[in-house]
């Protein structure tokens, strides 16, 4: 099980990281949204709690919760810049 990072992406973490001056990587996982859907939810990471896994690719830390892993498990996170819009994308 895991979720990889593409260098981009890890350059925007950790860019960002090092900005704010605090967090211990990025967090990653899912929200239900709708009545059957799903939604990615992605944010930095300042705590590990208990159902958390982490993973490390390219010298980022990759928080995930136990029930969010089991869907987005083999995931890779981009980051793309396109005119003047930029986000994370996921591939999974």
């Amino acid at each position: 099980m895991a979720i990889s990072l593409t260098e981009t992406a890890a350059e925007r973490v950790r860019t960002h990281l090092d900005a704010r001056g605090s967090g211990i990587g990025l967090r990653v996982g899912i929200k239900k949204t709708g009545c059957n859907g799903f939604a990615y939810v992605i944010n930095y990471a300042d705590e590990v709690n208990d159902i958390d896994v982490i993973f490390e690719d390219r010298g980022v830390s990759i928080v995930v919760d136990e029930d969010s892993l089991a869907l987005i498990d083999g995931t890779e996170v981009d980051f793309v810049k396109e005119g003047l819009n930029e986000a994370f994308r996921f591939r999974n």
